[in-house]
């Protein structure tokens, strides 16, 4: 877990309104209620990625809390679509949590009986290997989320309906766990992140930056003259992953994750001349980062290096005459 956005510790007393995706008993809840910063606000369970982020970004709810991103998975695209084409909001602070999923049906349900299941989209992926060796017959069917499959299971009372979801949401909604820990990756992580519609938390010396590059020109190294700016500035990429911009077929933008603030003078520098001459950036927001690497001390030294290399040419420059 990460430490509070900026403006979490800012000594209101009134509770904050945190919409995530609901009903209670998703992993999404269970990663809020996890996170000492919203832990005493006022938590709204909302239907879809879509609506949470809507609510952040109309002034619904203060904070949108959303899976960004799945070990095993990769990308929840509704999310990153939605911050990268669709939305101004910005990203405060993330958490990392392990994820185990569970096959969840009606007490007395035994998994021969097994002719149907019900998840959000992602977790069904995560499980393949487990549907095609031990449901191979049964049909898949899609739902808002974990818990809204867990709830739509028990609502049915079917023994032959069965839900992936979390423990959580079983214990909730009352169901019996058929199969515990059933994803293809046992060691599995899910990354949340909390958005909000203004505000840049305060760097920590433990941060991330994430933006997205859209290119003014597709022509062939591009791309590579635009990685090579972070490379000639020892910025570590944690993350580089292609989206359709939706416009035509074949325009594609960039989302980047990069260790670092957008208060460090290297990073800053590094995305003002793409900006000045390569892409249009889009920024997503720098906040605390859950899993810092070892390239603080490396950024640093390279930090104080462009700082010094500035002042040499200031000295310069004093030179010239009027």
């Amino acid at each position: 877990m990460t430490g509070p956005p900026a403006s979490a510790t800012s000594g209101a007393t009134k509770p904050r309104r945190v919409a995530y995706l609901g009903p209670p008993g998703t992993f999404t809840e269970e990663a809020l209620r996890l996170e000492t910063a919203f832990r005493e606000d006022t938590h709204i369970p909302m239907s879809t990625i879509p609506d949470v982020l809507e609510a952040a970004a109309n002034g619904d709810a203060d904070f949108g809390f959303v899976a960004i991103e799945n070990s095993l998975g990769g990308s929840v695209n509704v999310t990153l679509d939605n911050l990268a084409l669709e939305s101004e909001l910005l990203i405060q602070c993330e958490i990392v949590m392990p994820v185990q999923l569970s096959l969840l049906a009606p007490p007395g349900a035994d998994l021969a009986d097994v002719r149907r299941v019900v998840s959000f989209p992602m977790a069904t992926a995560q499980c393949r290997t487990f549907l095609r060796t031990h449901l191979p017959g049964a049909d898949v069917e899609p739902a808002t989320s974990t818990a809204e499959a867990v709830r739509t299971v028990a609502d049915a009372a079917d023994p032959r309906t069965a839900a992936i979801g979390a423990g959580r949401a079983a214990e909730i909604y009352r169901l019996t766990s058929l199969a515990a820990d059933i994803g293809d990756d046992h060691d599995q992580h899910t990354r949340f992140v909390a958005v909000a519609a203004a505000g840049i938390p305060a760097p920590t010396g433990h941060d991330k930056t994430s933006i997205v590059i859209f290119q003014r020109e597709d022509v062939p190294g591009s791309l590579a003259g635009i990685l090579h700016e972070f490379a000639a500035r020892s910025i570590n990429l944690t993350k580089l992953e292609s989206r359709p911009t939706k416009e035509t077929l074949g325009d594609y933008c960039f989302a980047i994750d990069l260790e670092g603030h957008i208060s460090d003078d290297l990073l800053a520098d590094s995305l003002l001349n793409i900006q000045a001459k390569k892409a249009d950036v889009k920024f997503l927001g720098s906040y605390p980062t859950a899993t810092w690497r070892e390239g603080a001390a490396a950024r640093r030294e390279a930090d104080a290096a462009w700082q010094r290399a500035h002042k040499w040419l200031a000295d310069i420059r004093e030179h010239i005459s009027d």
